[in-house]
């Protein structure tokens, strides 16, 4: 069983800057990571589902990693976004990451072909890529995206493989979390993507969270997970988690990476646009964001 102590904490994942003609904007990306290291975050993710990861070609995955990393802070964890829908290139990116000094690789669950994506396909698929793969990998179950969740029967079944050494569950259910934990390994690491839930996550066992949330509002991820990892009060953690609640859902679930990236340039980020087909946000849209991040600056000061 692969031992992964250093999953634990808050981790970032980084959006992808991109500048009017969408072009890359990597200059940008180690700015903001250089903000980012003044806090004491666990780690990066690095393209993800923030990352507009699907957005990208190799080239530029492979370009995005290595800025990061050149950038990232010794002593974060980096985690490369590996995943794709080909075994073989999952296989072929996760070898690239770690030939550029990534500890872990992040894989999605395969998805375009969806209804053959039987529990079986799922397990050969990761035992394979886990098998080829030179860095420890994440199975990453994020079923917004892509209409499939890794069960808990499955991840504890993949959590025995020595090459597997966690699961980034963003299902938005503790419970599912909170099984997956209880069943695995002692060595088996389990992360959470939705801030929504982080405290009754954190409270159902899970080690950390890959939050969204926090390429906005690190800092209030951070008090969260300090305020339940140093045995602070119900209360305090429920003031955290209730602070956290509402821009986690505005920006995140309802309006995905363009809010990110909007809300960051209010945070003193680089944010810059998405990538087409995403479109940057409505009028209406940026107002409710600018209204839900009213207050929190009082909590989060800018960067």
């Amino acid at each position: 069983m692969a031992n992964a102590p250093a999953l634990n904490g808050v981790f970032v994942p980084l959006t992808t800057p991109f500048i009017a003609d969408g072009s890359l904007a990597t200059t940008h990306l180690r700015a903001n990571i250089a903000k980012y290291d003044r806090l004491p975050l666990s780690g990066y993710v690095v393209t993800g589902s923030t990352g507009e990861a699907v957005m990208l070609t190799r080239e530029e995955t492979l370009r995005v990693w290595a800025a990061a990393r050149e950038a990232a802070a010794p002593g974060k964890v980096l985690i490369a976004g590996a995943g794709t829908d080909s075994t073989a290139e999952t296989i072929s990116r996760a070898r690239a990451a770690a030939e550029l000094g990534y500890t872990f690789a992040l894989v999605k669950t395969p998805y375009y072909y969806k209804a053959m994506m039987t529990p079986a396909a799922l397990e050969e698929h990761y035992r394979r890529v886990a098998d080829a793969s030179p860095i420890p990998i994440l199975i990453y179950s994020v079923p917004v995206y892509t209409g499939i969740t890794v069960e808990a029967d499955l991840a504890v079944r993949l959590a025995g493989h020595p090459n597997i050494a966690g699961i980034k569950d963003s299902s938005g259910s503790p419970e599912r979390a909170g099984a997956i934990v209880r069943q695995s390994p002692v060595g088996f690491r389990v992360v959470v993507g939705s801030a929504q839930f982080f405290a009754a996550s954190l409270a159902a066992g899970v080690h950390g969270g890959i939050l969204a949330a926090a390429c906005v509002l690190p800092e209030l991820c951070l008090e969260l997970y300090d305020a339940h990892a140093k045995g602070k009060s119900t209360e305090s953690v429920d003031v955290a988690q209730k602070a956290l609640a509402d821009p986690a859902r505005t920006i995140v679930s309802e309006y995905g990476p363009p809010a990110v990236k909007y809300a960051m340039e209010k945070r003193g980020y680089y944010g810059g646009p998405p990538r087409s087909p995403l479109q940057p946000l409505s009028p209406a849209a940026a107002a409710e964001v600018d209204a839900t991040l009213l207050g929190l600056f009082e909590v989060s000061s800018t960067p």
